[in-house]
């Protein structure tokens, strides 16, 4: 008998450790719904949910206090064109104020596509400053809240708040121009360019959303999210974020795009958590170059092409 409860303790603790390893296998700002459940009533949490298709926060519900963030309407630049450049600090400060951010607010982001929606306001608040020790994305949205807690269907608001932005940190971004200098052109050995979206966009099989298909030359192509379970909305381990990522080396600078700015921001979160320290997202993304008939473009699954090659 005491062998066997022995045994038992034995697999107790090694589950338990299993546990415990698997919830340090994913970076601190990622959080689940347990955490949420214990920290939402605090008076200095801010609820956000960013959803695919933005009625569905009214017809199928949202977590109770969560305000709506619109993606294209909020995270945007509603008067450039494309309209998914980044919005002005002034634009972006007034919509956090509108959703009861202060400077000290704890911001719970949370989506309903593998935080890749999530990641745009995450960039965009470390973009402008916001302290990122107070920004927590929460995996698994609605899916996983839905199994112990109900949602709501009223329209939320909050007293207006007070946070104050800074400028944008240039080190965060890059134009098209500094692209085509510095990968088409002169070939950088230092930069990598990144294309996140899925293979069939990078190849050029699939066209959505722009003129042309295919890749910008010398990209190379990581589906960010891959990085992320289809089923349950959660991260996968920092060792298969890893070894996503193994060909891109740490000390490179890395530019990411995709189309509208959403999986290039997961790419981001991704990489930034792995410990790349320098990161730059393109301000236009494929939404951008694909319609700008005069740049050049790549299909197939290699980085470049004959006219490209040499």
């Amino acid at each position: 008998m005491k062998a066997i409860q022995s045994l038992g303790l034995l697999m107790a603790l090694i589950l338990a450790l299993g546990v415990a390893s698997a919830a340090q296998a994913k970076p601190g700002f990622i959080v689940d719904s347990v955490w949420l459940e214990e920290n939402i009533d605090r008076d200095d949490v801010v609820v956000m949910e960013v959803r695919y298709h933005p009625h569905r926060y009214f017809t199928v519900g949202h977590i109770p206090g969560a305000v709506q963030v619109q993606r294209f309407k909020d995270l945007g630049d509603n008067d450039a064109t494309p309209l998914m450049r980044f919005p002005s600090r002034e634009t972006f400060q007034a919509r956090l104020r509108e959703w009861g951010v202060n400077d000290d607010s704890t911001v719970v982001i949370y989506d309903d596509s593998l935080t890749a929606l999530a990641s745009r306001l995450y960039y965009l608040l470390e973009l402008y400053g916001f302290d990122m020790s107070q920004v927590k994305v929460m995996e698994g949205g609605t899916t996983e809240w839905e199994l112990f807690n109900d949602l709501s269907k009223e329209a939320e608001s909050h007293e207006p708040g007070n946070v104050t932005l800074s400028e944008a940190d240039d080190a965060m971004y890059v134009e098209w121009a500094d692209v085509y200098d510095d990968v088409v052109s002169r070939r950088d050995e230092d930069v990598v360019l990144l294309d996140a979206r899925p293979v069939d966009m990078y190849t050029g099989e699939v066209i959505q959303h722009s003129i042309r298909g295919g890749h910008i030359p010398g990209a190379i192509n990581i589906v960010s999210l891959d990085g992320a379970d289809g089923g349950s909305q959660k991260w996968k381990s920092t060792e298969a974020l890893e070894a996503m990522y193994e060909s891109i080396s740490e000390d490179k600078t890395v530019y990411v795009y995709c189309h509208d700015g959403f999986r290039m921001s997961l790419a981001y979160m991704q990489l930034k958590a792995l410990g790349y320290e320098d990161v730059r997202l393109y301000n236009g993304g494929w939404s951008h170059w694909g319609n700008a008939l005069t740049l050049p473009v790549v299909e197939g699954d290699e980085p470049y092409d004959e006219d490209y090659a040499l």
